[in-house]
């Protein structure tokens, strides 16, 4: 169990490193003083803020609202035992006191067995965040790294085979950075839409429930109904209109993404037919749950991407040319990779005793 929990994070981690890969390739080759080192300590430190304004986003509020819970509770349980206030009232209607003073040993017994709960739950916390610094720190290697590796993986291949390999992982590492960018657009427009919704019928914390749905909005087939509930609940505390305007809103907005969205993006970034999409997803789901929903669509694009090129190497159809992603580390290596024992020449790996073509 622990050894399947430690391969789901590298699992997570090779994803995290292939989306980063890029912005660190792009920022070592655009500015001179950059080196890979300083390169990926700025992206990697721009993401860790971007998860700490994301986590402050959340934790204010609600540190704000525990305060005033906190503070009015006295008065809160006062009402409550006198029959006043939303509470009381409540209380009264249902008959809850009486129930509780009847069953008050039981209810007793409860809250003393709700301590091993509450210890799997601390357990689940730690195991949350060593997995959060182990994935950071396997990325964080694995991106700086990178080249380094991939240099000396390929040399260890004849050079038409090392080009294969090369081209074949390039169009892998443009699979998963085109389902991660059309997956963060996605989730971007249903939160602005959310947010637009919610502010004209001035619910509370329109803000903070239109980045939730943004986020949940991230988990394939279940994402957008728990940020539906979420929105629905909050609407509906403040008023019945406000409710029923946002339950419409996500049934029709759902049917724009799964029907215009989804297939228009996820085809031009990822290139999977809608049956494959949801055929790995249901499958994925039902095997890993929401990670398997969530690495899904990129294994699967993968997945068809190596299947395609054994395809074509053996059927005899021409090599593709290398993916822009590749391209992009070619130039980057080039002046390393005139001085090894292969050189590049047109995005062709060239042997030590093969001159250039015209």
């Amino acid at each position: 169990m622990h050894v399947q929990r430690v391969l789901v994070w590298m699992l997570i981690a090779v994803v995290f490193t292939v989306a980063l890969y890029p912005a660190v390739n792009w920022l070592q080759s655009h500015v001179r003083w950059c080196r890979r080192s300083l390169a990926t300590l700025i992206v990697f430190l721009v993401v860790v803020l971007a998860f700490g304004g994301i986590l402050t986003l959340f934790a204010v509020p609600l540190a704000e609202q525990g305060t005033r819970l906190a503070a009015a509770s006295p008065d809160m349980i006062a009402d409550a035992r006198a029959g006043r206030g939303p509470v009381g009232v409540l209380l009264e209607r249902t008959n809850a006191l009486e129930f509780a003073r009847a069953n008050e040993e039981r209810i007793r017994e409860f809250a003393t067995g709700l301590g091993t709960p509450a210890l799997g739950l601390f357990r689940s916390a730690v195991t949350g965040i060593v997995a959060t610094i182990s994935i950071f720190v396997i990325a964080y290697l694995a991106v700086l790294q990178g080249p380094k590796v991939i240099e000396g993986t390929l040399a260890l291949f004849p050079p038409r085979r090392a080009e294969r390999i090369r081209r074949v992982g390039g169009d892998c590492t443009k699979t998963v950075t085109g389902y991660i960018s059309g997956n963060l657009l996605i989730s971007a427009i249903c939160g602005v839409l959310t947010y637009i919704v919610l502010k004209i019928f001035g619910v509370p914390f329109a803000e903070l429930i239109a980045v939730f749905v943004a986020i949940a909005d991230l988990i394939p087939l279940i994402g957008a109904t728990l940020g539906a509930v979420v929105a629905g609940v909050a609407a509906l505390i403040h008023s019945l209109p406000a409710a029923i305007t946002v339950v419409i809103f996500f049934i029709v907005y759902q049917q724009l993404e799964n029907h215009l969205l989804q297939p228009v993006i996820f085809s031009r970034t990822v290139k999977l037919n809608p049956l494959t999409v949801l055929v790995a997803l249901l499958l994925a789901t039902e095997l890993a749950g929401i990670l398997g929903a969530l690495l899904a669509i990129p294994v699967a694009g993968v997945i068809q991407v190596i299947l395609r090129d054994i395809w074509h190497h053996r059927s005899g159809q021409p090599d593709a040319v290398p993916t822009a992603v590749m391209d992009a580390e070619i130039q980057g290596n080039a002046a390393r990779a005139t001085t090894s024992p292969t050189a590049i020449h047109s995005g062709r790996l060239l042997a030590p005793d093969e001159e250039p073509r015209s």
